[in-house]
């Protein structure tokens, strides 16, 4: 093989991994119902706080936010684009409930609320009931991506 050949393999290599660490989620010890003082965290009907994330040309703003355990996120489209949110991994969406998007995403499906909007429409709301660091994406543009952190 070329140096070059052994170059560009390097490349695609790292993208890769990269793409995957990016997408890939990672559940902080998740905490389900609980709160810090042991009191029941609120179901997806209400909430402790609201906030919004837009959805621009340059991707969801803010991407990254910390927010505490019961928060409803409302995922706003501000483009002329599709946005469908949802939880890593592209293109599964199942690190947030365990399900994948064929089941979650199916009419009927009576299981955990998933974090994925099943699809593009132009606006979308989440309640966070667990803990963790929640990696999402935009489903209809993968390039646009980021992180909800939710402290118990």
């Amino acid at each position: 093989m070329t140096g070059k050949t052994i170059g560009i393999i390097v490349v695609v290599v790292i993208a890769f991994l990269g793409g995957w660490l990016l997408f890939s989620g990672t559940p902080a010890n998740p905490v389900e119902n609980q709160v810090s003082n042991g009191a029941s965290a609120p179901t997806n009907n209400t909430s402790i706080a609201g906030m919004t994330i837009a959805y621009t040309a340059s991707g969801f703003s803010p991407a990254n936010v910390t927010i505490p355990l019961g928060t409803t996120i409302t995922f706003v489209n501000q483009t002329s684009d599709r946005m469908w949110a949802a939880s890593a991994m592209h293109p599964t969406h199942e690190v947030y409930d365990g399900t994948a998007l064929e089941q979650h995403c199916a009419a009927g499906y009576a299981g955990e609320a998933p974090f994925d909007q099943c699809a593009a429409t132009e606006s979308y709301n989440f309640t966070f009931t667990k803990a963790g660091d929640w990696k999402y994406h935009n489903h209809a543009n993968t390039a646009h991506f980021g992180s909800i952190v939710v402290t118990p």
